[in-house]
């Protein structure tokens, strides 16, 4: 039998462990747009902060995977910042979206209804994350998605609470998201009953294209440092409960393979609690996306490598993304392609500039600038006619002064 845990230390405890509402009142930072809608499923309003990406541009039809993040009220921050500096080369644009859980957080992240924890009376209204997960397909979605430019390509992220509602959601929901980051999940919750209900579902679904990453903190005894992530599982207090139960789901996944899910597990020991989100968010999301990430960049470096190469590789990486997505989205930035189009001119490589200057046109048909750009190429080739025939689809559609005198300028030749 557990010995009973004195109130002092296990408030302290779940001090360290928890989230709590002071907390989340007290360090709010607000990034991106706020919104609101009101669910009928829950019988309230709640906020939620939009962020777009710096690409957003209104007049285009380009849309983006979304990741949505609970508890965004505080946490959106943090995915902001690893989204800011590793979007593009490691992880795709996305359009990030906090949902707020600061008014009835437990109620709404927590998997199964209890009444006594820890031999105490628990009087926090809890249990709701099946609902909570229906106002999210059933409301948040066609909101997000009838609203903004946003696929169906999704991630969900979760801390303490929210993790074990990112686990919940992968095990009962796996088709809402593509990919799930619990961070430091409450994976303890009413006696593991989530952990134990995993064993069965891990062993008979089918979990092919999903990922899971799983992070854990360094407090993996709240009073005694001699505990190690080499001796914890021998432990058997109730102080190393929560780290036993997250290695315990490592171990389930693990044992489990044949379901075809990606799994990615990582433990910080150096963070606490609070400090672990912002490094789990970035591994996590760099993990989840490693299909993403470009390849053969030492291809394109090298002037020497044929036009042919390439293109196959373009063309692969086209592939390759509709494969992972679900539907076509362009291989690379417009940037890249103008960038290396105009390299391969000034270095002597026509062909190569062409090639990635008609691509560009090709993934990014609404933009005037891939016309203008091509343009450039044809007009450094003493080609007037295709230059004249590309900048005026670039004045067609952008009206700009810029196109139209430029149109005048090649039409007076």
């Amino acid at each position: 039998m557990l010995k009973k845990i004195p109130r002092l230390l296990l408030i302290l405890m779940l001090l360290g462990v928890h989230q709590n509402s002071w907390s989340q009142a007290n360090f709010k930072v607000q990034i991106g747009q706020i919104d609101s809608l009101y669910s009928e499923v829950l019988q309230e309003s709640r906020e939620i902060y939009i962020q777009l990406p710096e690409s957003f541009n209104p007049q285009s039809d380009v849309k983006y995977p979304v990741a949505y993040i609970i508890d965004g009220d505080v946490m959106l921050n943090a995915l902001h910042t690893v989204h800011s500096y590793y979007s593009g080369g490691f992880i795709p644009e996305m359009i990030l979206i906090g949902i707020s859980n600061a008014e009835n957080r437990t109620r709404d992240l927590t998997t199964s209804e209890l009444s006594e924890r820890r031999e105490q009376v628990y009087s926090e209204e809890n249990g709701g994350a099946e609902k909570f997960t229906q106002f999210i397909e059933s409301e948040l979605f066609p909101f997000v998605e009838n609203n903004y430019p946003a696929t169906n390509y999704r991630t969900l992220i979760g801390h303490s609470y929210g993790g074990l509602f990112t686990v919940n959601t992968l095990l009962k929901h796996p088709d809402l998201f593509a990919n799930y980051l619990a961070i430091d999940p409450s994976m303890d919750w009413d006696d593991q009953k989530l952990l134990k209900e995993s064993q069965e579902i891990l062993s008979q679904k089918s979990f092919n294209g999903k990922s899971l990453f799983v992070s854990l903190g360094g407090q993996l005894h709240m009073a005694d440092t001699d505990i190690t992530i080499d001796n914890v599982m021998k432990d058997t207090t109730e102080f190393t409960l929560f780290a036993r139960s997250n290695i315990e789901l490592s171990n389930i996944v693990n044992y489990n393979k044949h379901n075809g899910l990606g799994f990615y597990w990582k433990f910080y020991p150096n963070d606490l609690h609070g400090t672990i989100p912002l490094p789990s968010i970035m591994d996590g999301l760099i993990e989840v996306f490693s299909w993403y990430q470009m390849e053969d960049i030492n291809k394109f470096n090298d002037p020497e490598t044929p036009k042919e190469v390439l293109y196959d590789i373009i063309k692969r990486r086209e592939t390759k993304l509709k494969a992972h997505f679900g539907y076509a989205v362009a291989p690379y930035p417009d940037f890249l392609f103008n960038m290396s189009g105009y390299m391969s001119m000034d270095m002597g490589y026509p062909e190569k500039a062409l090639m990635y200057f008609q691509l560009n046109t090709e993934y990014y048909p609404d933009d005037a600038n891939t016309y203008d750009s091509l343009a450039d190429y044809y007009e450094a080739q003493n080609d007037t006619g295709n230059a004249l025939k590309n900048v005026l689809k670039a004045y067609e559609l952008s009206g700009s002064d810029y196109h139209k005198k430029r149109l005048e300028q090649l039409r007076a030749r």
